[in-house]
């Protein structure tokens, strides 16, 4: 199958940037039988990044594997926010850390980082695992702050939660490749799409060091909301945005 074939199939599947997966799935596929069956998988509805084993986030290349989470690229802002708040010898808590990108892009190239990542989902944790072995071999599978080491409460500088914040009568409207082939618990808020973080605004204090802080990510709807809480769990929350991609990350301090 050419490059011509191929943009032909996915574009008729409804693949936006036919031309550009193509270029991807003939440069990853080792020979030809691989390439029908990962072209076959995509045309079915399969995310790219399932198909390719692999997401490019932030300049860096993560493993993905079915059913896990993909890293969104507009997830970026919270990861560069999160490198500039950094000092070398601080300790990061990646909370719902599906592929363990985050945790990842903030951590790479600084010294004496503690990086620590948590995750429900098994498939999840047995990814970031293999993404993180050569950062951090502190990679846990439970719910929330319940398997973080209790040597980390008061002591995590830069606390990060890229939690679920889809509400739930939303999750309808998503795109197929998505609310189809990824696990529901990663996309799944509730009802206003902040039960996951109500629950991390509860806790976060306590784990935070003075001076520390939480970064997580909002619709604009969810925005007041979003600060309220976490002032009510005693931070103080504020809201990096970029226009282009329409993204809001909260940052908020102890």
């Amino acid at each position: 199958m050419n490059h011509a074939e191929l943009t032909t199939r996915l574009r008729a599947a409804g693949c936006v940037f036919a031309e550009q997966e193509a270029d991807r799935l003939l440069a990853a596929a080792p020979d030809a039988a691989a390439l029908e069956s990962m072209a076959a998988r995509r045309v079915a509805g399969a995310p790219l990044e399932h198909v390719l084993g692999f997401a490019d986030f932030a300049g860096v290349r993560v493993a993905v594997t079915d059913g896990v989470f993909v890293p969104r690229h507009r997830t970026e802002l919270l990861t560069a926010t999160a490198r500039t708040m950094l000092r070398d010898g601080g300790t990061v808590l990646d909370l719902c850390c599906g592929t363990g990108a985050l945790g990842l892009v903030v951590a790479q190239g600084r010294p004496g980082v503690r990086l620590v990542a948590t995750d429900l989902d098994p498939a999840a944790v047995a990814c970031a695992r293999r993404n993180l072995s050569g950062v951090t071999a502190e990679v846990f599978a439970g719910d929330l702050f319940s398997a973080v080491p209790h040597d980390l409460r008061g002591r995590v500088d830069l606390l990060l939660a890229n939690v679920p914040y889809v509400p739930t009568a939303e999750i309808a409207y998503l795109p197929e490749e998505f609310r189809v082939h990824e696990a529901r618990t990663a996309l799944d808020g509730g009802a206003d799409g902040l039960d996951v973080l109500r629950r991390v605004a509860a806790e976060a204090a306590a784990w935070l060091a003075p001076g520390g802080a939480l970064l997580t990510e909002a619709g604009p709807a969810q925005l007041p909301a979003a600060h309220a809480l976490l002032r009510a769990g005693g931070l103080q929350p504020r809201t990096v945005t970029d226009e282009e991609t329409e993204t809001h990350v909260v940052v908020a301090g102890r």
